[in-house]
Formats: structure tokens, sequence, C-alpha cells
């Protein structure tokens, strides 16, 4: 099936949604329907009514134009952790999103040719394939125009696009390997095809709540049960942590205060120049957050817990924060068992293995 140039191979666990709001504000309403679980396939707190959460769909969205084959994915691996692609030669795509770190930076903000400082924390890699727009800012409309970014940005890899498809073209492996796959020589679109191709397979799933959520009622423990009607009920979250993925894909305001090396960030604002876009970033998903710290775009937050922390209080001061957030006042162990059901959305581990590189 194809929709706006998108492909869906088997797609299934969506929500739908039926007749009425679904709110679990207890957690008698909670453990009532583990199998499931979204009856109504939506949840709507104070007047607003979003997708509930849920497993993941079977089969991910791949675009018309960038269908995934074994030999463009092994091709895509060897590019996201070939320092090649930097001007130093030492810095990849694994070096801020690295696997043994959830796909992301555990650095406050990640660090960038010459030692260069970035400005915003490395966001992780797992289930951009279900993102339709990437970066905190949103400004990247494909997994494609992602992947080649941080090539040419003058404190991440510091190149040009041009150096490195000649360089690459001076490797005999990758020129085998793009003649095999693309029918060329090396070329920038391949190379933003593979990488995408490669980061689509990066898949943070069956989890303790896919576990439960599917049937197995011990699969997560009393305390994140009660964290998940916590989460669909007065702790708001899933106004913006919605659908399969946690994550809306809108941009907010939080009032998350600014650190590191930039005195302001506005966000979402320099992609649209939106006056209501100030200060708002992309809703990341909460997938495995556990493997992700820190948290926010600048990395502020170093904890599940000062993140749930933050949110109760009502975010920070700021003329444009979100709506939607406001005040909650949790008590120590609805704070603990919010946090319990965040660590029961960590994804089995994924299998790896690094690629062999070709030589120059």
């Amino acid at each position: 099936m194809t929709k706006k140039g998108v492909l869906v191979v088997g797609l299934v666990g969506l929500m739908v949604s039926a007749t009425g709001p679904c709110v679990f504000d207890d957690l008698k309403s909670a453990q009532a329907s583990p199998s499931g679980y979204a009856p109504h396939g939506t949840v709507t707190i104070d007047g607003v009514t979003v997708p509930d959460i849920g497993p993941l769909p079977t089969s991910i969205p791949i675009p018309s134009t960038n269908l995934n084959y074994k030999a463009k994915i092994e091709l895509g691996k060897q590019l996201y952790f070939d320092g090649r692609l930097s001007k130093s030669g030492a810095i990849s795509c694994a070096f801020c999103h690295n696997p043994g770190t959830g796909f992301a930076d555990p650095r406050q903000t990640s660090i960038g040719i010459g030692g260069g400082v970035g400005g915003r924390q490395a966001p992780t890699v797992y289930n951009t394939a279900f993102n339709h727009l990437q970066f905190w800012d949103g400004r990247a409309r494909s997994l494609e125009e992602q992947a080649i970014g941080p090539i040419q940005n003058p404190i991440e890899m510091g190149e040009t696009h041009e150096n490195v498809v000649g360089k690459l073209k001076k490797i005999k492996g990758y020129q085998q390997q793009f003649r095999a796959v693309f029918g060329t020589d090396v070329n920038l679109q391949g190379i933003a095809e593979a990488i995408a191709a490669y980061e689509r397979t990066v898949i943070s799933t069956n989890s303790a709540f896919d576990k439960y959520v599917a049937g197995d009622a011990k699969a997560m423990d009393e305390s994140a049960v009660r964290g998940m009607a916590l989460f669909k009920g007065k702790a708001r979250c899933i106004l913006c942590h919605n659908g399969p993925n946690f994550t809306d894909n809108q941009f907010h305001n939080l009032g998350v205060p600014q650190v590191g090396p930039l005195k302001e960030d506005l966000g979402r604002y320099y992609v649209t120049k939106a006056e209501k876009d100030k200060g708002a970033f992309k809703t990341p998903t909460l997938r495995s957050m556990s493997e992700t710290a820190p948290y926010m775009h600048d990395g502020a937050l170093k904890t599940p817990e000062e993140v749930v922390d933050f949110l109760n209080a009502g975010g920070g001061a700021n003329p444009n924060l979100s709506t939607l957030v406001k005040p909650l006042n949790l008590t120590p162990e609805e704070k603990a068992d919010l946090v319990a059901f965040l660590k029961a959305l960590t994804g089995e581990p994924i299998p790896f293995q690094l690629p062999k590189l070709p030589k120059n």
C-alpha cells in the first residue's frame, strides 16, 4: 500500500479510533485491559484528544523511492561507521549516535571536528523511521536529508559533500558496492539513501510495555502499571508522547533551561520563523529512553527522575510555554511509579556487530 510516496508493508498494530475517549485515570482501569489495550483508540485530557499509546507496527514505513534490501542496508551500515565522511577522518555518524549508548550520545552535547562542541544533545536514532521530520528543530524532511546534513556542518563533520563523494570514489570497495546497489559510481544521493536505509533498521521494540499490552500481565510490575495510568492521566505525558512511538512528532516549548555553549536556542523558530515556535523542540520518542540520557534538546536533564521533577513543577518559565504543560502535583510515590513505567519502555537489545570497512 502506498500513500504520499511512502510504502507501508504489513502495517498493523496502529491505534484505531472508535466511539469515544479512553482515559486511564486510575490503576483499576489500567489493569482492566492489558491485551487489547486501546479499546477506543484515543485518550482525552482537559478536552484534548490524542492517539493512545500501544505497540509499534510490525513493519516500518519505507519511501517508495528508497526501498530497503540487504546490500543497501549493509552499505549504509558501513558508511554510518566510517569516519572518512568527516574532514578529519575520525568523526562518523556513530561517534555521536553510538549503538552502545542507545544510538545516542551520553555527553550533554556532542563533540565534533577538532574538538568543537555542538549546541544540542544528539537525539537517538531509535525509531527515527517513524518520524516525518528529523532533528530537534525538524529542519530535515526525511532520513535521507538528515543523513547527509552533519557532513557539511562545520562543528560536526566539517567536510563538504563534494569532497566526501570524491574520497569515497577512490575507495575500490565502495565503488564496487555502489555499482552493485545503485548501478552508478559513488554519489551523494546514494550515500544518503544507504545511510537512511540502515537507520530504518534501528528499531526499539518488544519492551516490557509491549509484552504487557500484548497480554502478558506479569511483564510490568505494579509500580509500572500505576505509572502507565499516571502517564495517560494525571501526569499528562500522553498529550505529547502519544501513539505507538510515544511521540506526536510535533514541537513544544517546555521552558527547558538553556545550558551548554549556546546562550539562546529558539528551536523550531529557525525553520518556520513563526513567533509561536520560539523555543519549541520536537517531541522525542520515549522508547528505550533509559539508554539515551541526558535529556532535552540541550541535555539539561540527566536522569528520568530529573525529567519527571521538571515537568511536575510545570516546566520552566517561558513566554511561549506550551499550554499543555501545567504543574502536576505528583506525590513522591507517583513520581517513582511514573519513572518505573518509563523504564518499562526499554526495548530488547538489538543484535549488533561492527561492519568491516573497505580499505583505502
